[in-house]
């Protein structure tokens, strides 16, 4: 899911596009949401994009319960589709929404008081048939089939992509300020938000199973 700059100038140069590849209960993708994604997105949002896409380490299996086996259990499966579902019914608040569900306790309990507060134009009834119906199940598995065609190959989550492009210097930087990276990526005139100081954050990955 795209989630577009909402003031940019078109004249510009191309915005950073920051694609991440998650799963919704993996504590290194849950902080690094939280704790760098979305506060380098809210003062940067005029120079980047941001694509999320929740799958992660999960796998498609044939199954009459359920078509996915994910690395955090069942829980995992339902909060990654109800994530993929907010992601492509709502429209312009949509990362709101997921921030919120990543920074609570719960994260399906988050989620309907997370989606009426941040977009509350669309109903829990549209979400809910969405993750119930087949909406949900084509969404996730367009996200599994990106998330398999990764060159190089994922080996853990959070997976951060620049421009489309996976590097270690690249995931080292964004671990470390995602906000100072985005600032050097950009190929236009420094914004003035681009002044923050670098703060060094702790980082945890959940490695994917071989």
């Amino acid at each position: 899911m795209e989630l577009n700059a909402t003031k940019r100038n078109l004249a510009a140069v191309p915005p950073v596009v920051v694609t991440l590849y998650y799963e919704s209960l993996c504590p290194g993708c849950r902080y690094f949401i939280t704790q760098q994604l979305f506060p380098t997105w809210t003062l940067l949002k005029d120079i980047m994009i941001v694509n999320l896409v929740p799958f992660g380490n999960a796998e498609e299996v044939p199954s009459e319960n359920s078509p996915f086996s994910c690395q955090h259990g069942q829980p995992e499966c339902h909060a990654n589709m109800i994530e993929a579902c907010i992601l492509h019914n709502v429209a312009h608040t949509a990362f709101q929404v997921i921030n919120c569900m990543e920074s609570a306790a719960d994260i399906l309990l988050a989620a309907q008081p997370c989606l009426q507060l941040y977009a509350p134009s669309t109903s829990w009834a549209v979400i809910d048939s969405c993750v119930k119906g087949g909406q949900g199940l084509k969404i996730m598995h367009i996200n599994g089939a990106m998330t398999r065609a990764l060159s190089p190959a994922h080996t853990h989550v959070p997976w951060v992509t620049f421009n489309g492009e996976y590097t270690e210097e690249f995931e080292g930087k964004a671990m470390s300020s995602l906000f100072n990276l985005v600032c050097q990526l950009y190929k236009g005139g420094t914004p003035s938000a681009c002044t923050g100081a670098q703060v060094k954050l702790d980082r945890s990955l959940c490695l994917k199973d071989f």
